[in-house]
């Protein structure tokens, strides 16, 4: 009996990191250099906004995402914390709204001027006035609109009601209080109903956002968690951290039982955090190290052996941290499937690398674009009872929302099919009409 190898087929095995050239590329920009590890940057479809280093308080930049060449040194920024900022995230159902917390102990969320930020932004909409030290981590919730959770290094996760009236809030929602020591990253699963955290006191938690309760807690002696990921609706965990050897490590787990972990893999002995991306869509999972040049992506299934790698992006840029456009943003004409905005602090850089998937046709591949998450909120928030109520007009804005892109694609992918059967019968018409003449002349001549 002869050995045959394993072949997978995946439509993403090929897929390529693609660079901006310089001109396309945010120049001059005076990045942070704060040593926390976060991303830093934060994307939406029409806005890019990155932490920057200034003096006397914290401040972040927001550009136009078409503003792209050598930014102005004298830009405005958005400068209306006392403390460094720390974290910047965009409202997912607003992309004119975007929430900083800050070394001042304050969340404060801003509305950005629809023509962006053309003078120094120092009143914000809202102030969150609850944590008693500094604010590291925000998170908006990924269905409730105007929900928006923080913790700090008080040790507490703290909701928070942004339909709330007053413009300073001091009271949150509810306020969690299951952590031992600072609060190294949150993740929300697809319909926000479980809320996963990672701890510098070495555990890993599973909680339930509408009560607080606790649901589920990991405590590997072997792996060390800085970052946790939940991975779509795979029911599945990914924590990025270190090893017993400090050796950089993956690990997968059931959201149901953290007792072991599914999957444990080492990757290398640097020391930068790992930071990791994952797109639904495609079940593509993005690892980018911080101080790498390089992104090891691979495909996720929910059958052993669970992880596929794929390939891996190569730069000798290293990156300080990254933003990600929503996949609404994406340019499906290139079959690009997602997005990183790469902080290059010796260049003061800010370099856009697109993830490809080759295809020589131009037309629209509905098979790598899926129904996807739309910009509508699919719940409201409620302080009744400190719950979150389901609002049905939302859910089918949602639902139409998405049903009108794939219309408009199918009808754009007729409109072009009708225009190349157009051009292939002119070509045949001109045809005729020189065979044609053709025999004309030949029964002049005869």
């Amino acid at each position: 009996m002869t050995w045959r190898p394993q072949y997978r087929s995946s439509k993403f095995r090929h897929v390529f990191g693609k660079a901006a050239t310089k001109e396309n590329c945010y120049d001059g920009v005076p990045i942070t250099r704060s040593v926390h590890d976060n991303h830093f940057c934060a994307v939406n479809p029409r806005f890019i906004a990155v932490i920057t280093e200034c003096a006397g308080g914290g401040a972040f930049l927001v550009l136009s995402v078409h503003h792209t060449g050598k930014v102005d040194p004298l830009h405005p920024k958005v400068s209306g914390h006392r403390g460094n900022v720390l974290d910047i995230k965009w409202n997912p159902f607003n992309d004119f709204c975007i929430a900083s917390c800050s070394e001042d102990s304050t969340v404060k969320v801003w509305d950005i001027p629809p023509h962006g930020v053309l003078k120094n932004l120092t009143v914000p909409w809202k102030e969150l006035q609850g944590h008693s030290r500094r604010v590291g981590l925000i998170e908006w919730h990924p269905t409730a609109n105007n929900v928006l959770f923080s913790t700090g290094y008080d040790y507490q996760v703290m909701i928070w009601n942004l339909d709330s009236p007053e413009a300073v809030i001091k009271n949150p929602v509810r306020t969690i209080s299951h952590h031992t020591d600072v609060v190294l990253s949150m993740s929300f699963n697809t319909d926000g109903s479980r809320l996963a955290t990672s701890c510098k006191d070495k555990k890993i938690r599973v909680l339930e956002p509408r009560t607080g309760n606790l649901l589920q807690e990991a405590n590997c002696k072997n792996h060390k968690a800085s970052k946790v990921l939940f991975l779509g609706n795979l029911k599945m965990l990914l924590s990025t951290g270190s090893s017993r050897w400090n050796h950089r490590q993956m690990a997968l787990w059931d959201q149901e039982d953290l007792d072991v972990p599914l999957l444990q893999e080492d990757l290398d002995g640097s020391s930068g955090v790992l930071f990791p991306f994952y797109d639904p869509d495609t079940h593509m999972l993005y690892i980018a190290g911080k101080g790498d040049g390089n992104i090891r992506y691979y495909e996720i299934s929910s059958e052993k052996p669970y992880m596929h790698f794929l390939t891996e992006y190569r730069s000798h840029t290293p990156q300080k941290g990254m933003g990600i456009m929503p996949k609404r943003g994406l340019d499906v004409s290139s079959c690009e499937v997602f997005r990183f905005y790469k902080l290059v602090t010796i260049k003061a850089l800010i370099e856009p690398l697109s993830m490809i998937v080759p295809r020589r046709s131009e037309s629209y591949q509905d098979d790598i674009y899926p129904m996807t998450a739309a910009s509508a909120a699919a719940m409201s928030s409620c302080t009744h009872q400190h719950s979150f109520s389901m609002c049905v007009p939302c859910v089918c804005v949602c639902v139409l929302g998405v049903q009108l892109r794939l219309k408009f694609h199918k009808q754009q992918e007729e409109i072009r099919r009708l225009r190349e059967m157009l051009n292939q019968r002119d070509v045949r018409i001109k045809q005729l009409e020189l065979e044609i003449n053709n025999v004309r002349n030949s029964q002049d001549s005869h």
